[in-house]
């Protein structure tokens, strides 16, 4: 295993928003025997309020501050060796202040999925406050590719079967 993942046992899962990081990391973690944390419910359960409603109430700035607070809470856990799989906020790769929280305190992967996919996935649900606009949600998906790409790893996501996505994940060298 990974030296880096064998200090702390860490996986991280980026990428836009309906990519499938909950549900590709609930049974990413089953196979692997870890803890599965997906950040938004998280933020949802300590604030006992919906992301939807802590971005209407306090705004997108406030709704960062919170999401690094409480990925900070997840890492020092992971640090302490608790192995975690957890699925990000769309957003939260994109801020440099978190990207520096999980550098080197874990593995991350970016669950890369088209546009159009993603733009499928969203449209079935109403919850997803970015996605209201989708000219700006296109530009959204557009701008965060390059942060995306920091990740240790990329897997391309090519169909809406989860378990592809886990074997790809569990085949990689970080598990030899």
């Amino acid at each position: 295993m990974n030296l880096t993942l064998k200090r702390t046992p860490g996986i991280y899962l980026v990428g836009f928003m309906a990519c499938g990081k909950t549900t590709i990391g609930t049974l990413l973690a089953e196979r692997l025997g870890w803890k599965f944390v997906d950040m938004d419910q998280d933020i949802e359960a300590r604030q006992g309020d919906s992301i939807a409603a802590i971005f209407e109430k306090s705004g997108e700035q406030e709704f960062r501050r919170i999401e690094t607070e409480t990925i900070r809470a997840r890492v020092r856990d992971i640090e302490r060796g608790e192995a975690t799989v957890v699925a990000m906020g769309g957003g939260a790769f994109v801020q440099p202040v978190n990207l520096d929280l999980l550098s080197k305190r874990g593995i991350s992967i970016w669950l890369d999925c088209s546009f159009e996919t993603v733009q499928r996935r969203v449209l079935e649900t109403a919850h997803r406050p970015l996605a209201r606009d989708m000219v700006r949600f296109e530009q959204l998906y557009r701008s965060r590719l390059a942060a995306y790409g920091r990740a240790d790893y990329r897997i391309a996501i090519h169909s809406d079967d989860p378990s592809a996505a886990v074997e790809v994940i569990l085949a990689l060298p970080l598990f030899a």
